[in-house]
């Protein structure tokens, strides 16, 4: 028996405990069954006639090129085989696969599997979206992000695998690329760390992305839903900005080139996104029937690098509008012009609901609890780019949305807050809402910090960093309802997990309101 498989019972059993699940999701958890097919499979992108299969094959023997036959299915029995194809997975792309049946019909699930080298791959379940005239009734999908591994385990994934989602948005830190720091204590050393150190060239980072895809809980929920995913900033530096690492590496734009490829070898994404060196395309839009609009962006690629580093590096600081008059200039974006431009163009007032899927909290956070002094902004998030920020919320409010959403991560903590164009003036009208999930496991900053901050940031509505996990909502096109699920103990595989907050937003009133 290997050091692993007694940590892989006690995370099965830890997904199972709350009670019977799918027969996908039982076979999503014997990835060890399958040499052939040890990190799960996934799919995502999904549309009214397509979506991505995912896998990638392992082992120490694999050949060069291996054909990887697929099928899906209208039945997890695989009666009723409505597709089916091959694709070759080469050395180059990690043995990865990115299979796309198209002509599916809209709206409904599929069961799907590979087979390979005489393997064949545990049953992953996944959809379409309806079509974009459709009238649909309810959209059930959660948020996710950061889900460091030697932070703690993954009880919330498997609890999301529980859940009865149509869909899952990642925002970003699939990985963490640092090298483990020793978390040892009184009771032993952290029970993760990472394989090998800071993440540098390809074969560094897709190490890190098969350790991450070893776990589970993670593989089990890759095959309950298709995802929409996003990366932020650990994907491939802390805090990068274009081709600026934190380090200020002279190397970094070939370093950002490793990562990409990496990154696209290990998600369901589409063959047309394979990364041209480092440039990936993540803008998309979604259209769920007539119901909602999923927009998508990437505010790592093009944005100008944050103001006032520190000393002899790039990256993030902490400091006071008075002592950085440079976040004031209106020439700088997050999003890059070009981005900035399509997202304006984005937004539909045809639909009741507009999704907009983002890394980070908009809303402004000043740190600073003295009015009389100058406030005090992290700058790698939006408080980093305010006039940016009141572009993209101008552009929003003139294309008249009915009711927009704004979904983030990043932060490890759970905020709920109104978007304003002028955060400083109660009197400002709220204009949208925001709901920035905490981390999967990640760990943030500390309560007693963020209740002080609370208390000159009243457009926030909640703001807990003490909790871990995801949110889930359901969406109707008269009503949106949130709950805040958050693990008790982070270690623990089978850790309870609680609803700590509910929201819901009325159609045609901006603002969460509690429930």
């Amino acid at each position: 028996m290997t050091a692993r498989q007694p940590q892989r019972r006690q995370l099965l059993q830890a997904a199972l405990a709350a009670g019977s699940a799918p027969l996908f999701i039982r076979h999503a958890f014997a990835a060890d069954a399958a040499q052939r097919f040890a990190l799960g499979l996934a799919s995502g992108c999904p549309r009214a006639d397509s979506l991505v299969l995912w896998t990638r094959l392992t082992g120490s023997d694999l050949p060069p090129q291996a054909e990887v036959q697929w099928e899906l299915a209208e039945d997890e029995a695989f009666q009723r085989i409505v597709a089916r194809g091959s694709e070759m997975a080469v050395e180059a792309d990690a043995h990865s696969v990115h299979a796309e049946p198209s002509g599916l019909k809209p709206d409904r699930w599929y069961w799907y599997r590979f087979s390979a080298l005489g393997a064949r791959s545990s049953v992953g379940r996944t959809r379409t979206s309806p079509q974009a005239d459709a009238k649909v009734q309810q959209l059930r999908f959660a948020i996710a992000s950061c889900q460091r591994w030697d932070h703690g385990r993954y009880a919330a994934w498997a609890d999301m695998a529980r859940q009865d989602l149509d869909l899952v948005l990642f925002m970003g830190d699939y990985i963490y690329e640092y090298a483990s720091v020793s978390n040892a204590s009184a009771s032993g050393p952290s029970p993760r760390v990472h394989h090998g150190g800071l993440c540098r060239s390809l074969s560094d980072y897709r190490q890190r992305y098969a350790q991450y895809k070893s776990d589970p809980a993670l593989q089990a929920m890759h095959a309950r839903a298709p995802w929409i995913i996003i990366w932020d900033d650990h994907e491939v530096d802390n805090d990068w900005a274009g081709d600026h690492s934190q380090g200020l590496e002279a190397d970094f734009p070939q370093r950002r080139i490793a990562a990409a490829k990496a990154y696209w070898e290990h998600m369901p994404f589409t063959k047309a996104m394979r990364p041209r060196g480092s440039d990936l395309r993540l803008f998309s839009r979604y259209d769920w029937g007539q119901l909602a609009r999923i927009i998508t962006v990437d505010d790592r690629q093009w944005r100008d690098p944050q103001v006032c580093p520190k000393p002899g590096r790039g990256g993030s600081n902490t400091l006071s509008v008075k002592e950085c008059p440079d976040f004031l200039d209106p020439r700088r974006s997050l999003l890059g012009a070009a981005q900035e431009m399509r997202l304006a163009q984005s937004w539909d007032s045809s639909r009741p609901w507009n999704l907009l899927a983002q890394q980070t909290l908009m809303a402004r956070m000043n740190w600073q609890a003295d009015p009389a002094q100058s406030p005090v902004y992290w700058t790698d998030g939006w408080d980093g780019y305010p006039a940016a920020r009141e572009r993209l919320l101008r552009d929003m409010q003139a294309a008249k949305p009915q009711n927009a959403v704004v979904l983030g991560g990043d932060v490890h903590a759970n905020y709920v807050a109104d978007l304003k164009l002028d955060f400083a003036d109660p009197a400002s009208p709220v204009i949208a809402t925001e709901f920035c999930g905490t981390s999967i496991s990640s760990q943030g900053l500390d309560q007693a910090r963020v209740s002080k901050a609370m208390g000159h940031n009243p457009h926030l509505r909640y703001g807990r960093s003490d909790q871990h996990g995801y949110m889930s909502f359901a969406l109707r096109s008269e009503r949106l309802e949130v709950e805040l699920r958050s693990v008790r103990e982070l270690w623990d595989a089978a850790s309870p997990v609680d609803v700590s907050a509910r929201f819901a937003v009325e159609a045609g009133r901006a603002g969460a309101q509690p429930v």
